[in-house]
């Protein structure tokens, strides 16, 4: 009996898990850079390595720093740029349920900018 609820526990967790990472944030659309006049702020979530060089973004503070530095973010709109959907809807649930407000995302050779919108899901 015991062995029976463990096993669903640790399928419940599983499931909890997959969904945190893999399930993607709806209702954030998908941009290409901003325009610098705008009071919106970009927050670089890649690693540190993986910054584009030319890029000139506000911050950067790479996903796996976050819940230690996201208290130097100001309360501002947040354009968030990521290297990929997991990190994507990681960093964009953790900035959610701190309060930020994300107002747009974008992530390396995502296939909304050959679309130029909102994709479904993220």
């Amino acid at each position: 009996m015991i062995v029976y609820m463990l096993s669903i526990l640790a399928f419940v967790l599983l499931c909890f898990e997959l969904y945190k990472r893999y399930y993607p944030v709806k209702g954030i659309p998908c941009k290409d850079r901003l325009d610098k006049d705008t009071d919106i702020i970009e927050l670089d979530i890649r690693d540190y390595n993986e910054k584009d060089i030319s890029a000139n973004v506000n911050i950067q503070i790479p996903y796996a720093y976050l819940r230690r530095n996201y208290k130097e973010i100001p309360n501002h709109p947040l354009h968030v740029i990521a290297a990929n959907r997991m990190e994507l809807n990681l960093g964009l649930r953790f900035l959610l349920k701190r309060g930020f407000h994300v107002s747009s995302f974008e992530i390396l050779d995502c296939p909304c900018k050959e679309k130029g919108g909102i994709i479904d899901g993220v």
